[in-house]
């Protein structure tokens, strides 16, 4: 090794900070000394060296000579002498590090700026959309009518809302007249202090636009309302308005004030603190009061919702006309007649039930035309919010910015209501964090499929599962007088009305959804609140356009935020197009799903690109345009460059295993196709045997080539909730109308009911344990109901659950309009209703306690999530990551010991009863279900 003939001294080692100026060990060549100087030898040998001056210790350091000696020969390069250059050098870079610092601070400073301006922005609109649509709408009519009156003739308008503009002005100036009426009045109607409450103009609007939603969302397709559902519809409309305005004006009041008086916050503090006073000295009904003072927003009632109702439907149906097209003669008068009408219906009987007689206002036949057309002109409340809800902190405090919102759907029962008021809130946390993740969720239009939908239902419809556009024929009256060919003619006649009519609710139903997709389709985002049913089931806020509803519904949405999809993600992406396509596939392994992906890739792409005018493939998918969504993701991924980084939006569904695959197999089992053979065997049994003596051949027969896996699904899926033998009855003549192989009525009935006993025997026969369980929650339930008790309990989140389930009372009020009967809640109990509801109730509170375990857990593992029931979502690229979250709290929550403790709490609510133990359990552990692939899948 050369070595570098310079004497050196011992020197103290260098302060840390010196090692930064080393970049890496000087790569050391060769030394060149001045020449004079120093001379590098092979070997040092006995030659005899003249004496070297030493090196200025100030410039050389021993770390210098240490990198030096162990650096490659071949790398020695002269050390550069360290002065004030290398310093300033160094003092400059420094100095260029903390500027970029800088720079990049202030960028993510300016970025944080421009996120919490648009976040104003978005709030502000937020705001103005709660508080101002109806407001903005009458403004809009005004205008309109301006327009008219300056240049003496009619816009061109839609033709709906044309009709709201001629109803407008004289129902305003009639609501505006009663107004002053009631003003001047010693002795006022019970609705006047409601009327009062409102311009003319703005009640007008929301009479005209609740009567058109109403009428138009109606499921027969009638065009029609019952007076007292219509009345409380509009009564509680106008009620909301006005707490949306009164909090709204007060809300800004105190803002105002709050910046002007500081002694403000003191004053509200000491009032909360009067309030907490109050409650310790279990005085009640004065902290109630003194609440509701503060408030300010006491609730109307039904009856006076009602009243108030009525009373501007009365006045709606002096003010709104429709005239017929101008097809008549010059001579003629023109044919205008009332737009609504109050009519009295008659007994009849739909679905085996009979409908006593009774009044329901009716649209004429020109309104009823015009509602598939209706949708985007009218006001659709609780639309997806533009900013996250506001947190869950009370029963009526989280949700909506001003709209009346509240965390249970009590629908009016007091029991439920005063039960979640009563807990403590640190006792709901796990509640009110749950449903504040899945209303954090930020959704998006995916515009590619609503393009696609769009198109479809420009063109008619009718495919991918949307309705047509066109009615059924009806049957022509046949020529022969034959009483038995006239019969038979008008129950076909009937039959094809009833559809049209039905075909006309789902048009109806189809353009409320894509209107909100209108609306909604060039935001960057949008969010859905959630809030309960009393058993902890959580749902959207908003009715039509959500992730809770049809295909149609799910193809439309996806996440906001992508991300990419990583190596799991994509196998995971194709597993979810498998599932979508259906027809068989989703019981494949998932090894199996993944090969007809790849076998079908060719038509996935030709879907993607050509969705309308292609092969059409995704067309035949049983959730299709779910499934074409999945095309879209996949195409995309495979054809970029790469695909595990391509970014995907999609939420990928894991839904849970009815009553099987907790344990670990090759592929998923399917229960429902278990259930199907089961009856089948038996249905062809009977089909042998001789129908004189027994009286289910000829049943057997007819049913023998229908039974499937479909017949008995919805069957199957709902008995581990308690189907009743006439609801499972309900399901199977669906799927054997929707066959259409039994036209005769009668027959359709018999074959169904003897369907509906075989399905359920196999059912009783395969699942005995389970029955057992039901049971024994039946009878638990029973005994608590015999003593008038609601049965209720807490479930494992802590939500305290009651059931609604009481003996109503019908009471008459007179209204400005008719005599409504109103149904009030007595208190009696429904011990039946009690005892056959309760056990689905339990099982239902058990899956949300999941399904709010779940949200939880991925919140904390930074997961995007999103709920419905027992079908968890989350993006592809974290499917593996939810999968061992939720196996996890299946197990958490199933280790608890649900009957005991169920067992242990009737038993303190009511210890004068004696409840039966609780039942033999199985031996299953439910820590398999950990290693289980197919549990939720």
């Amino acid at each position: 090794m050369p070595l570098l003939l310079y004497p050196f001294s011992a020197c103290v080692p260098p302060p840390r900070a010196l090692l930064r100026r080393l970049s890496p060990p000087p790569p050391m060549a060769a030394v060149a000394p001045p020449p004079p100087a120093v001379r590098i030898l092979p070997s040092v040998g006995a030659l005899d060296l003249p004496p070297l001056p030493p090196p200025a210790t100030d410039d050389f350091h021993w770390l210098d000579l240490f990198a030096f000696l162990n650096s490659p020969a071949d790398t020695y390069h002269q050390i550069p002498p360290r002065g004030g250059e290398e310093e300033e050098l160094e003092a400059g870079l420094e100095l260029e590090l903390e500027l970029e610092l800088e720079r990049h601070a202030e960028v993510e400073r300016q970025r944080e700026r421009a996120r919490k301006a648009q976040h104003r922005r978005q709030r502000q609109r937020q705001v103005k959309a709660e508080t101002e649509a109806w407001a903005r709408a009458a403004e809009e009519y005004r205008e309109i009518e301006r327009e008219m009156l300056d240049r003496r003739l009619a816009p061109a308008l839609p033709y709906v809302k044309s009709l709201f503009v001629g109803w407008f002005e004289p129902l305003r100036d009639a609501i505006a007249r009663d107004q002053d009426v009631q003003r001047r009045k010693r002795v006022k109607h019970v609705y006047a202090k409601y009327l009062l409450l409102l311009p003319a103009d703005k009640v007008a609007v929301i009479v005209m636009h609740k009567m058109m939603g109403l009428l138009m969302s109606s499921k027969d397709g009638t065009g029609s309302a019952r007076v007292v559902q219509a009345a409380h519809c509009i009564g509680e409309a106008v009620e909301r308005e006005f707490k949306v305005q009164t909090f709204f004006q007060k809300s800004r009041k105190k803002k105002d004030q709050s910046v002007n008086d500081p002694a403000l916050e003191k004053e509200q503090a000491k009032c909360r603190k009067h309030v907490k006073s109050l409650v310790r000295r279990r005085k009640m009904s004065d902290a109630q009061k003194l609440v509701q003072q503060e408030l300010e927003l006491e609730e109307w009632g039904t009856e006076a919702q009602v009243k108030l109702g009525t009373r501007l439907i009365e006045l709606l149906l002096d003010s709104a006309f429709v005239q017929s097209p101008a097809d008549q003669t010059p001579d003629s008068s023109p044919d205008i007649r009332p737009a609504f009408k109050h009519v009295l219906r008659q007994p009849i009987i739909e679905n085996g039930r009979l409908k006593k007689k009774h009044w329901v206002i009716e649209c004429d036949h020109l309104v009823h035309e015009g509602f598939e057309s209706t949708a985007r002109y009218v006001d659709i409340p609780y639309l997806p919010m533009l900013v996250p809800p506001k947190k869950w902190k009370g029963y009526d405090k989280g949700g909506h910015l001003f709209l009346p919102s509240y965390i249970m759907r009590t629908h009016g029962v007091k029991d439920q209501k005063d039960a979640i008021k009563s807990v403590p809130r640190k006792q709901l946390r796990k509640v009110f964090e749950a449903l504040d993740i899945l209303g954090s969720t930020k959704w998006r239009v995916n515009r590619r499929v609503h393009d696609v939908v769009e198109t479809i239902w420009s063109r008619g419809g009718g495919i991918a599962g949307l309705v047509g556009k066109t009615n059924i024929p009806l049957p022509e009256r046949p020529e022969s007088e034959d009483p038995d060919e006239v019969q038979k003619w008008k129950w076909s006649l009937k039959k094809a009305k009833k559809t049209n009519r039905e075909l006309h609710a789902e048009r109806c139903d189809t353009e409320l959804k894509l209107s909100v997709a209108r609306k909604m389709r060039e935001e960057d985002g949008f969010y859905y609140p959630h809030n309960l049913d009393f058993r902890g089931r959580a749902y959207p806020m908003h009715p039509h356009l959500s992730h809770l509803g049809s295909d149609l519904c799910r193809g439309v949405l996806e996440y906001a935020e992508g991300r990419p999809l990583g190596k799991s993600g994509l196998c995971w992406l194709k597993i979810h197009l498998a599932n979508k396509y259906g027809g068989g596939v989703e019981k494949l392994s998932h090894e199996g799903k993944l090969e007809f992906v790849e076998n079908q890739l060719l038509d996935i792409f030709d879907s993607a690109e050509n969705p309308v005018d292609g092969n059409c493939w995704w067309i035949n998918a049983e959730d299709p345009f779910q499934c074409l969504a999945a095309c879209m993701d996949l195409s995309d991924a495979l054809k970029s460059s790469s695909p595990y980084r391509a970014v995907s939006h999609l939420p990928i569904h894991q839904m849970g295993a009815v009553a099987v695959n907790l344990v670990p197999g090759e592929k998923p089992a399917d229960i429902y196709s278990e259930i199907a053979s089961r009856v089948l065997d038996v249905v062809r049994k009977d089909s042998l045997k001789d129908p004189a003596t027994n009286p289910n051949a000829s049943l057997a027969r007819v049913l023998v080539d229908q039974v499937d896996r479909k017949l008995v699904k919805q069957t199957v899926m709902t008995s581990v909730y308690g189907v009743t033998y006439i609801g499972a009855r309900q399901q199977i003549t669906k799927r054997l109308q929707e066959k259409g192989l039994i036209t005769d009525d009668k027959l359709l009935y018999d074959v169904s009911c003897y369907a509906t006993r075989v399905t359920l025997d196999a059912l009783g026969q395969m699942f005995q344990s389970a029955r057992g369980i039901m049971a024994w929650l039946g009878d638990c339930a029973k005994m608590i109901a015999s003593i008038n008790q609601p049965v209720k309990w807490m479930s494992p989140v802590g939500l305290p659950v009651v059931q609604p389930y009481k003996k109503y009372k019908n009471y008459m009020i007179r209204t400005s309009l008719q005599c409504l009967a109103l149904r009030r809640e007595g208190d009696a109990i429904a011990i039946q209703w009690q005892k056959a509801a309760f056990p689905p109730n339990f099982v239902h509170s058990l899956d949300s306690s999941h399904m709010m375990m779940t949200a939880i857990a991925c919140k904390e593992a930074g997961l995007h999530f999103a709920g419905v029931h027992d079908s968890f979502w989350v993006h592809a690229c974290d499917v593996d990551q939810m999968n061992q979250i939720l196996r996890e709290q299946f197990v958490e929550l199933y280790s608890m010991p649900i009957l005991e403790n169920l067992l242990e709490e009737f038993q303190e609510s009511f210890p004068t009863l004696e409840f039966p133990p609780c039942p033999p359990q199985g031996n299953f552990n439910v820590r398999e279900v950990l290693t289980s692939t197919y549990f939720f899948n």
